[in-house]
């Protein structure tokens, strides 16, 4: 599979390759601030499978936390593209960002649902977590 995607105002492009490594609706109150209230939808890939092909992302990462995110953006129009995990090996490419968005089908399951708003939606069945998913 070939994601390529970039911002609003075309200035940062990005293609990412490989298969996605989870499909997921994120609902931390971090990801609200960024999206503006929704939820963030989102495709983790594997950070080498991930890289930028048109301009340099800004980023911003907090000091005030034990494992900060990383955050890209376009340093021109501001649209967030990717959050990069701490130890490197997946990074989170923001769905809205992608040429195609509607190849992202929906998500495997709802994270951070503890952080929900009174109007946030869920499809109906998509399996919910209050933080992240036990891991196998």
């Amino acid at each position: 599979m070939q994601l390529d995607g970039g911002c609003y105002c075309g200035a940062v492009r990005y293609r990412a390759a490989g298969e996605p490594v989870f499909r997921g609706e994120c609902l931390c109150r971090e990801c609200q601030y960024i999206t503006g209230g929704g939820p963030n939808f989102f495709v983790m890939m594997r950070a080498e499978d991930f890289a930028y092909t048109k301009g340099t992302p800004a980023q911003f990462t907090r000091d005030d936390l034990d494992t900060p995110r990383t955050r890209d953006f376009c340093p021109t129009c501001g649209t967030h593209l990717v959050t990069r995990q701490p130890g490197g090996r997946t990074l989170v490419v923001k769905v809205g960002t992608l040429d195609d968005p509607a190849v992202f089908g929906g998500p495997d399951m709802a994270i951070h649902v503890a952080d929900a708003q009174p109007f946030h939606c869920f499809a109906e069945g998509l399996p919910r977590h209050d933080r992240l998913p036990p891991r196998a």
